[in-house]
């Protein structure tokens, strides 16, 4: 692919393509039905309202919609996010508040006005191997001892949707078992001849009774676009984990080379007073400035000279205790 960045003029994913689009809403009521085990079959009832604005990572907010008094937010990830219940709760937000003003409803009023239920769901289909379904909950985001006190609460469930997983949700749903068999394809060959090549193949290859076949044979460009910048971002997640990762190890080398140093520093003018030196000799000696030395000695003077721990002394002087 050589070097890309995520933003490709925030092109949508593949998965609004085919399910967050007014023009495919019996695809979008088919994965509504697919996910509550009804069987309802009038589109016209689907209100499509994702927020066009919202934008992660180069990425506009995939789907959401209002069917049978639900507010449906939905998110497609290739990386495994714990986050997403804060997203969802501020997506829920934003949505509340267009729906409000929308609908004319009058929130300070004595009357208690009616809202449709939201619903947060997140379609995983990255390389990474997880279960078929957990639960993603906002109090985890707490501490322990606060998060039982909280007064929001906020679920997402995070739905396995790669080729193995969740078969009776894949079954139940042609459309999106289609849309997971064919990023799996692009995934396996990308690697050897490159994304816009794994799309054509992956095109080619899928059977001709395919409902996705069609539309993705007279939108291949945009396909591969969204492919290209949903690889992106998997790579630029990748990197920042990776990144993150060895910087952590190297704070954590650096502290612990530091700390090192210091209690060899503290051991030594323990020695040295010991001897009876002045501040000045030992300052001179250990090749360290007399402040510092002079704040040393102090913390150490606190201690009983037979009781002289290192590592408490050094707890002490740093504030640590």
């Amino acid at each position: 692919m050589g070097e890309t960045t995520v933003n490709r003029e925030y092109k949508d994913r593949l998965f609004k393509i085919i399910f967050g689009r007014q023009d495919h809403k019996e695809w979008t009521l088919s994965l509504y039905n697919a996910l509550h085990g009804t069987n309802y079959d009038n589109v016209e009832d689907v209100e499509i309202n994702t927020l066009e604005d919202a934008v992660f990572m180069g990425m506009k907010n995939d789907v959401s919609y209002i069917f049978n008094d639900t507010m449906n937010i939905y998110e497609q990830q290739s990386s495994i996010c714990p986050n997403m219940p804060i997203k969802g709760l501020m997506y829920a937000g934003r949505l509340y508040d267009k729906y409000i003003k929308l609908h004319g409803l009058n929130i300070y009023g004595r009357r208690q006005v009616s809202l449709p239920v939201p619903k947060l769901v997140v379609f995983f289909n990255g390389p990474d191997d997880t279960e078929d379904e957990k639960e993603l909950l906002l109090s985890d985001a707490f501490s322990n001892e606060t998060k039982g006190s909280s007064d929001i609460s906020v679920r997402v469930r995070m739905l396995n949707i790669n080729q193995g997983h969740n078969k009776a949700l894949l079954e139940a749903c042609k459309v999106l078992n289609e849309y997971s068999w064919f990023l799996s394809e692009v995934r396996k060959n990308a690697g050897a001849m490159g994304i816009e090549n794994a799309v054509d193949l992956a095109i080619n290859e899928m059977p001709s009774e395919s409902e996705l076949k069609a539309f993705l044979e007279g939108n291949r460009a945009e396909v591969k676009m969204s492919c290209l910048t949903e690889y992106d971002e998997e790579a630029t997640m990748r990197a920042f984990r990776e990144e993150a990762m060895e910087e952590g190890m190297e704070a954590g080398m650096k502290a612990g080379m530091e700390e090192g140093q210091d209690l060899h520093l503290i051991e030594q003018i323990c020695k040295k007073i010991a001897k009876g030196k002045n501040i000045s000799t030992i300052a001179d000696e250990v090749e360290e400035d007399e402040q510092t030395v002079d704040e040393l000695v102090k913390v150490i003077m606190t201690f009983e000279a037979g009781n002289l721990d290192i590592k408490e002394i050094y707890m002490k002087w740093k504030g640590l205790k």
